[in-house]
């Protein structure tokens, strides 16, 4: 599909289409659609969410299909924004705009420019911005930036900390290879004086990544 103009830097979340899908299998395998299931437990369920979601269960949906239902029932979505491309390509621009705000405003050239950078890597790369972090997909999670009041954080994918060399010691290792989380490394930036080395381990990420490492 294509992107409105305002929108442009950023790309489709895949938790988005992983909705869409859930979406889609709804109907496939149980023969009512989202909204028809909607109306049936608001009419025969109970109302209370976890019961509800039994009552769902009890009727053939499996459990995320059921927690998805239940979340329309309360009239809400598993996101700010309607779980639809158009309503996430709205939301994005505004969650990195709140992301850079007051104190924070300051770190906004310098996280434009590592999605420069992370764009230049190639045409593979999505920047999906979530309410407090904004990550870079390839295959996975390849990265991801999160403001702090002087820094940034960039997170990376770099796998086991013990085959990952780092002479000039500016990585920190997060503990998520340990917790087998994607984001095993992270680097803080304050100045624009820290993109070379950052953008070089973001590279070295997203070439991991190519070569189909988990």
């Amino acid at each position: 599909m294509s992107r409105p103009a305002s929108t442009a830097a950023f790309d489709l979340h895949p938790g988005v289409a992983y909705v869409q899908s859930l979406i889609a299998n709804l109907q496939a395998k149980t023969g009512r659609t989202l909204d028809a299931w909607v109306t049936l437990a608001r009419k025969e369920g109970p109302a209370e969410g976890k019961a509800r979601q039994a009552w769902l269960r009890a009727r053939g949906l499996g459990a995320t299909q059921a927690a998805l239902v239940a979340q329309r029932i309360e009239a809400r979505s598993g996101h700010a924004f309607d779980d639809t491309p158009e309503g996430y390509l709205a939301a994005a621009p505004g969650y990195v705009a709140a992301q850079y705000s007051g104190k924070k405003a300051a770190l906004r050239p310098l996280f434009e420019r590592l999605t420069e950078g992370a764009r230049s890597l190639g045409a593979d790369v999505k920047i999906c911005p979530c309410e407090t972090i904004v990550p870079f997909y390839r295959n996975h999670v390849f990265a991801q930036v999160k403001p702090f009041a002087t820094r940034l954080d960039l997170g990376l994918a770099l796998g086991d900390p013990a085959a990952v060399a780092d002479p000039a010691g500016r990585l920190k290792d997060t503990g998520g290879f340990a917790k087998k989380d994607r984001i095993t490394h992270k680097l803080e930036l304050t100045s624009e004086a820290d993109l070379e080395v950052a953008l070089a381990w973001l590279a070295r990420a997203y070439e991991r990544d190519g070569a189909g490492k988990a």
